[in-house]
């Protein structure tokens, strides 16, 4: 062998090596189309709510002498700004997202500020969540769940460390006052949402479950004890009829009574779409914390095993998008929404059927509300973004190397 060739077969062989390096670092991720089932779900959840707000409301707007679809004509909207978030944020490179925290968290804040102590703040059933924009309200607790995704996937994306006063000043402390904010609206439902959503991103970032039970034993104990007095003197009434709504029938436990009448009507198959009874002003509420009564009545049994197959389904391709990322923070962010998504779909459909107290909580993608569906959306994009991201294992090349 000639000098030259085994230089040439040196080079070729430091050429490999370095392809190996390059190959090591990068090219076990890839760029992918985003998620289509996952689209394709959010879709059918977003026209279901269409045709359930229009068969919902049109009695409403009879009675009051506006047109029929005028409720569906502002979903409508509000889901078109939704979708056009949705593709932005799915364009938006996740991993950016990061450097936005403290604006994010200044804006939620202020916003939450906004609406609790100046005249801006619209007082619906007791409870004061909106902000009159005048073309629209929005519900500033709707920010806090993306807000929340972020704030814990980049706490805990590289070690779950609560001594760090670090992580205290610039991420618990916040939080707790967003909460303290949110609970004084009242909004107790929201308040549980972040709180399980939270919980569950200190599991998959492998925090201490020794710390973890001992506070929930700890929280649950003073929890209960302080209960009477934490909680406003409707949502303890919430309790006590929801464990036996018969005891006023035309008072506290009316909604769960209605709500049941629905579904009983229903049946297997339901009355047909158009065809429920309930929401002839039996049902308050009907096109947002009631619909899926009124779907369950319309669709029957059927109808609900659909849409509760489609809640299914929505949170397995967001643990699926989780696993495959491959980054933390990704898996961290994409947990913390999935999270969000199922658990008010599963706190709606259980208030509706009475298995938990009346909350207050919408059914995402569903109900009536234009900063819900815009956020929920855009919280969509981030998800589609983080699936277009994944680990794939490396093809041997022609040449057999690794």
């Amino acid at each position: 062998m000639s000098y030259r060739e085994y230089k040439s077969q040196q080079r070729q062989e430091l050429e490999r090596q370095e392809r190996r390096r390059n190959r090591k670092k990068n090219s076990d991720v890839i760029l992918s189309a985003p998620d289509k089932s996952l689209m394709i779900i959010v879709t059918f959840l977003v026209i279901i709510g269409f045709l359930a707000i229009f068969s919902a409301t049109a009695p409403k707007c009879m009675r009051e002498g506006v047109n029929l679809a005028s409720f569906l004509v502002k979903q409508m909207i509000y889901a078109g700004i939704g979708f056009f978030a949705m593709g932005f944020f799915a364009h938006f490179d996740y991993k950016k997202l990061e450097k936005y925290n403290n604006k994010f968290l200044w804006v939620v804040i202020i916003l939450l500020i906004i609406l609790q102590f100046t005249p801006l703040g619209v007082t619906i059933n007791g409870a004061k969540r909106w902000i009159n924009l005048g073309f629209m309200q929005l519900q500033p607790s709707e920010l806090a769940k993306p807000l929340f995704c972020m704030l814990l996937a980049s706490s805990f994306k590289n070690k779950v460390d609560l001594k760090d006063i670090n992580n205290w000043t610039s991420t618990y402390i916040p939080m707790i006052v967003i909460l303290g904010l949110i609970f004084k609206q009242p909004n107790l439902s929201m308040v549980i949402i972040l709180g399980v959503t939270g919980f569950w991103l200190y599991i998959a970032a492998k925090g201490s479950l020794k710390l973890v039970f001992a506070l929930f034993g700890i929280g649950a104990a003073g929890f209960l004890t302080m209960l009477p007095k934490l909680l406003h003197g409707y949502q303890m009434d919430r309790i006590t009829v929801w464990l036996n709504p018969g005891s006023d029938p035309l008072g506290k436990g009316y909604n769960i009574i209605q709500s049941l009448i629905a579904f009983a009507s229903g049946g297997f198959s339901g009355t047909g779409y158009g065809g429920s009874i309930q929401k002839l002003a039996y049902l308050p509420e009907c096109h947002t914390d009631f619909i899926f009564a009124i779907i369950s009545e319309e669709f029957g049994f059927l109808g609900g095993l659909f849409i509760t197959g489609l809640f299914i389904a929505l949170v397995h391709r967001g643990l699926r998008i989780s696993k495959r990322c491959p980054d933390m923070y990704g898996k961290l962010l994409a947990i913390g929404i999935t999270v969000i998504f199922g658990f008010q779909a599963f706190l709606n459909m259980s208030v509706a059927s009475s298995l938990l107290p009346v909350t207050g909580v919408t059914l995402p993608f569903i109900s009536y509300g234009g900063t819900s569906i815009i956020v929920s959306l855009a919280m969509v994009g981030i998800l589609l973004n983080i699936s277009k991201q994944r680990i794939k294992r490396i093809r041997a090349d022609e040449n057999g190397e690794q």
